[in-house]
Formats: structure tokens, sequence, C-alpha cells
């Protein structure tokens, strides 16, 4: 029995990602950038990571043979993920020209990654980047459910959960930014 794509991506809206924007040098000396809400870490020793991008992309064309950098959005970057998925085109992009690749400034945290592999993932293209730095930020993350943006609540009736790392994990109901048109991007 064969899924239909459009029930397939329905269900699948129903895992909530990160939102984040890829960048990456165009030949001309400026900068590119996509949004990307499938992104994974893959291995720590070597440090990957993973970005799947649709093979129709202006993206792909630049991906795989130059350095490029994973941006975390937060909570209140919502414009800039509409941005880079062309969906939006009036906010300033505030950009960090640092090597080896152009970063977006006050995200959530970034990962500038160096080409590692490609391969062929269906209408899209699976990135692994080899990562050379990472930078953390503050605030909350920006998270994509269901066709729309959301944010974390904090919870306000039991404690933080612990990571075995020791680092407090969210817990808590979701509040939705509605986008324009009254909810869905």
């Amino acid at each position: 029995m064969a899924v239909a794509p459009r029930d397939l991506r329905r269900m699948l809206g129903s895992f909530a990602s990160g939102v984040t924007v890829v960048t990456y040098p165009l030949p001309d000396g400026g900068a590119g950038g996509i949004t990307v809400n499938a992104f994974t870490s893959v291995s720590l020793d070597p440090p990957l990571v993973l970005v799947s991008v649709h093979r129709a992309s202006r993206a792909n064309r630049h991906l795989g043979s130059v350095p490029f950098t994973v941006n975390i959005l937060a909570a209140g970057q919502r414009d800039l993920a509409l941005h880079f998925s062309g969906q939006l085109r009036r906010p300033l992009v505030d950009w960090c020209r640092e090597r080896p690749s152009p970063r977006l400034a006050d995200c959530l945290g970034y990962v500038d990654c160096l080409p590692w592999a490609r391969s062929d993932g269906g209408d899209h293209v699976l990135h692994l980047g080899r990562v050379v730095d990472v930078g953390p930020g503050s605030g909350e993350p920006l998270v994509f459910y269901r066709g729309g943006f959301t944010g974390l609540a904090p919870s306000t009736d039991r404690p933080a959960v612990r990571t075995p790392q020791g680092v407090p994990a969210r817990d808590g109901p979701s509040r939705r930014y509605p986008g324009p048109n009254g909810g869905v991007p």
C-alpha cells in the first residue's frame, strides 16, 4: 500500500523540530541561506551533522562544495525563517562575516561545517558536514510544528527535568505564534 505524500507530510508535521537557516558563501562574495528543519547530529567522532535540502533549491548548487553554517534560530527569529524560505522579503539580515562561512547574528547557536559528503535522499539531498566550530547563544528556540511556528513555554507546575549531562530540559506546553493569514505561514 502506497502512502500519499500529503498524508505523509501531515503525519510528519506532528514531529516538532527546531528551525535552522543554513548559510554559505556565494562565489561573488555574498552570502546565501536556506531555512531547514531537517537537521541532526550524526557522529561525535568525527564530529558530523546532517542537513536535508530539497533537490531543486538554489542552495544545492553551493552546499557540498563550500563551507556552511547551521544557524539555530531563537523564538524571536520567525521573520528570518520566513525570509530564507522565500516567504518574506522585508527583514534586514544581520550577518557575521566570519570564516569559514557567513553566520546570522543573535541566533540560539551555530555549527560551522566543512563539506564531508552528500547523498541522494529522493527529492532531497543529504549534506553531511564536518563540524569545525560551534557557538551557543541564549534564549528559547523557534520550533516548527504542524505547519506553523511555535515556541516553548516554561512549565510552572513541575520542576525542570535534568538530562544526564546536568543540563535543564524544558518540559511544558507550547504556544503558537500566529503567522501571516492567521496562523499557518
